[in-house]
């Protein structure tokens, strides 16, 4: 055979291509290993601290006047962050933002926000905790990039890791740990480079937390209806309702940190005063039920059990908390949200309370983090599958009306949400 025929170049040609496909499988081959190895870290330590605020919420529960510590929490807290020099905490913002732009992510952020979280569930701030594990598991897989100096776009991988297992390991919800991960960072993309190294680490993490013995809170599955086209029109209507209620809880969450910070630019003193505010107003209420999680109020509203104001005082509490320097997640209180809501609202449009209370999470979680594919995954994996077509069509609209907002200020918007076109513009607050 001479050389330059079409027989020696095809030879040529399946060289190379066999030479390519040996190096991605080792590429492969490395990535699982160390998605492995994120999900049994990441997961473990994931809950140990769900175990950790599980121990805080119980011990407050039983012990009604820690909620006059708060705003000594808060101090702590504050002096906590000064001490070990991060100025600028940026929660979740800032692992979206260290994967969008390349910024390291000190592993210091792990031991600071586990403190911090645990003293507000402990002292009866009202956040959530998988915001919280979502910062865990980013720092955590960003660091263990750094140790094997990894390059820029392995650690953006690692990172997602990170998340993909932490949220995994405490919400026992593996698929929408994986979306979750991929979808979050920029919108209108999704980083299918990552989807066999989050989905190892996902499911990695979720057998640690059956190891270790911790057990995701499971709440009751919902029994749909059979689905007609008076039900579409009907998740339409909510559909719509949610984007409204998600970009005003977008808008109060930001806008009382803005308030904070321009009323009282010392932050020990803005601590102080949103721990007064939320003491007040708990004790003003007489209930407990908005402080921590509230995980037993989402129980109930999907139950069908809801007051038509619980889902707006829910929105107020962690405003002023997460505001006023307390650390926490905005995951659970967006879930609580839009379960007390859709409990309320979907039966005045002729939904069952229990389903609409499904819907609404469905909702406003999408709503509020512009992950569709995450929001409908969650549901049926929260809900059951039985309500799929619900769920499509309420995160759908939800989406597509929400806007530009979003809860997390670190996320990018890639493309526009009614045209195909490239906008690459940061969320609204």
């Amino acid at each position: 055979m001479t050389p330059g025929t079409k027989e020696t170049t095809e030879q040529e040609f399946s060289k190379e291509h066999f030479k390519e496909a040996g190096l991605d499988f080792l590429h492969f081959i490395k990535n699982l290993v160390l998605a492995l190895v994120i999900g049994a870290g990441v997961g473990a330590y994931a809950c140990l601290f769900a175990l950790l605020i599980d121990w805080a919420t119980g011990f407050r529960n039983s012990h009604s006047w820690l909620i006059f510590l708060l705003p000594v929490g808060g101090l702590a807290i504050v002096g906590f962050y000064h001490l070990l020099k991060v100025n600028e905490p940026g929660g979740t913002n800032r692992v979206l933002k260290s994967i969008s732009s390349n910024e390291e992510l000190p592993l210091k952020m792990t031991p600071l926000i586990t403190v911090s979280t645990a003293i507000t569930h402990l002292l009866g701030g009202s956040a959530g905790r998988e915001g919280a594990a979502l910062q865990i598991g980013g720092s955590l897989g960003s660091s263990l990039a750094k140790v094997i100096k990894a390059d820029k776009k392995e650690v953006i991988i690692l990172t997602m890791c990170g998340m993909s297992a932490a949220f995994s390991a405490m919400f026992g919800t593996p698929l929408t740990a994986t979306i979750f991960a991929m979808e979050v960072v920029s919108i209108g993309i999704l980083h299918y480079s990552a989807i066999v190294p989050c989905a190892v680490a996902s499911l990695t993490a979720g057998f640690m937390a059956k190891l270790i013995g911790y057990v995701p809170e499971s709440y009751p599955l919902v029994e749909f209806p059979n689905f007609t086209w008076l039900y579409g029109i009907k998740a339409v209507g909510l559909g719509l309702a949610c984007a409204v209620i998600s970009v005003v809880f977008i808008f109060i969450l930001h806008k009382s940190e803005h308030y904070y910070k321009k009323f009282f630019k010392n932050p020990y003193l803005r601590t102080v005063v949103g721990g007064l505010l939320i003491m007040g107003i708990t004790l003003l209420i007489g209930t407990r039920n908005f402080n921590g999680a509230g995980v037993p109020v989402i129980f109930e509203a999907i139950r069908g059990n809801a007051e038509w104001y619980t889902f707006l005082l829910k929105m107020i509490m962690t405003a002023l908390t997460l505001g006023a320097c307390y650390k926490g997640g905005e995951i659970i209180p967006t879930i609580f949200v839009g379960a007390a809501f859709g409990c309320v609202f979907g039966p005045l449009i002729g939904i069952p309370a229990a389903v609409g209370a499904a819907m609404g999470v469905c909702g406003v979680f999408c709503g509020v983090t512009n992950c569709p594919l995450a929001s409908i995954a969650l549901s049926f994996e929260l809900f059951g599958i039985g309500g799929l077509p619900f769920m499509l069509i309420v995160a759908a609209v939800s989406y597509r009306l929400s806007g530009y907002y979003g809860i997390y200020t670190g996320q990018k918007i890639m493309y526009s949400k009614d045209l195909p076109e490239y906008i690459n513009i940061t969320t609204k607050e």
